[in-house]
């Protein structure tokens, strides 16, 4: 037996090994599912999402999305340039005089006084791509690390868009503009860009140009109160124990706060059915059904590698990530899966990004197929489920 060309015998095992984490104690539950060829073939709720109030997963759950939140501010820039309010080359400065002229660390790790002039201005590309220096907290080194963590309080940003961009006016750039690949706030600017360019707050250009267009009705960036209760518990690891503990509870959650920063970079808060809808988005090349939202040429340079040679033989996160799989407008895409291989089983073309909390989404041009395993825990490597989940789910293809 199958649905959307999957094996049932091989999804009882894909359902065994998610299973298996939640045993393990490794994570308080997982919701998973997989789309092909049009239809839903797997769609599993395991485990709690709540541990000490003994709540389930539901298939309804909503899950702090974290950096999945990146590609759909990239798709609302690209609504935005085809309608001939940005374009790719154009410097970030005409809308954001603040960072006309920001400095640029001559030691990446050096003191935040020693900097240089920019070469060249920054633009919506560079943004985009992740190439405009910017850091975060955790990606940067020395005393920079030290101020990013300092103004921003972590991933938490207090005021709105106009003190935050001063914040980020006031601290030098890493790297210069368009030199490399360097993982940052580059898409939060992105989201104040927007709000710049459109006149209005980015939730809203969110609920009005995609997540109602596409049904996705549970997709924001707060949970009302009447929605809390559906709200997965966020987890992290305690280094010295190896423990789960809590990070964000529904009681006192953060994204309980209407007014909280409206991060372009990492602040949704979605399902797997509702993020599915904008995965099916980016698949179709701009089409769901008969809503058309972008172009096809818009969605086929979000999926387009744009990093160099140079530019992918260098590291992030600590890993050289760039061997079979390049980055696009808020994507990575897999454009030699022999060499992507140890990170998973994709499909020539195949795209996604996923989010600080574990939660993971990978499109496959070839098999028009779409998986989401969805968990709330922060690691500091969260992805081997992912993984795991990847492998399992192409080992079911079955037609």
């Amino acid at each position: 037996m199958q649905i959307a060309g999957l094996a049932a015998t091989r999804l009882a095992m894909l359902t065994t090994a998610m299973q298996g984490y939640v045993e393990r104690g490794e994570v308080a539950g997982v919701v998973s599912l997989v789309w092909r060829r049009g239809e839903i073939g797997y769609f599993e709720p395991i485990g709690l999402r709540d541990e000490a109030a003994q709540l389930p997963m539901e298939r309804d759950t909503l899950f702090r999305i974290a950096s999945m939140t990146k590609p759909v501010t990239s798709a609302a820039i690209m609504m935005l340039i085809e309608e001939d309010r940005l374009a790719l080359d154009a410097p970030i400065s005409r809308w954001l005089p603040e960072l006309a002229a920001p400095r640029v660390l001559r030691d990446p790790s050096g003191p935040l006084h020693q900097t240089d002039p920019i070469r060249a201005p920054i633009t919506v590309l560079d943004l985009l791509t992740h190439r405009a220096g910017f850091a975060y907290h955790f990606t940067a080194t020395g005393p920079l690390a030290e101020a990013y963590t300092a103004a921003f309080n972590g991933f938490e940003a207090s005021g709105g868009n106009s003190a935050w961009l001063a914040r980020i006016a006031a601290l030098p750039l890493m790297f210069q503009p368009g030199s490399r690949w360097h993982y940052g706030v580059a898409t939060d600017l992105l989201g104040v860009l927007i709000e710049r360019v459109s006149g209005m707050p980015l939730g809203e250009f969110f609920r009005t140009r995609i997540f109602e267009p596409l049904g996705m009705r549970d997709t924001a960036f707060w949970v009302p109160d009447a929605q809390l209760a559906r709200l997965a518990t966020a987890y992290n690891i305690d280094p010295g124990t190896r423990r789960r503990v809590v990070e964000d509870h529904p009681a006192a959650s953060r994204w309980a706060n209407p007014r909280r920063f409206q991060s372009g970079g990492g602040g949704l808060i979605s399902t797997a059915e509702d993020y599915l809808q904008f995965a099916r988005l980016l698949l179709g090349r701009g089409r769901v059904g008969d809503t058309r939202l972008l172009s096809h040429r818009s969605v086929d340079l979000m999926r387009s590698n744009f990093l160099s040679r140079d530019q992918r033989r260098l590291p992030a996160f600590g890993h050289v990530i760039w061997a079979g799989q390049g980055f696009g407008l808020g994507l990575s895409i897999v454009d030699d899966p022999a060499q992507q291989l140890p990170l998973g089983y994709r499909s020539l073309g195949s795209f996604g990004w996923p989010g600080a909390y574990g939660t993971s989404w990978f499109a496959d041009p070839v098999e028009k197929m779409i998986g989401l395993m969805l968990i709330q825990r922060r690691s500091i490597d969260p992805f081997p489920m992912a993984i795991d989940f990847e492998r399992r789910v192409y080992d079911a293809i079955d037609d």
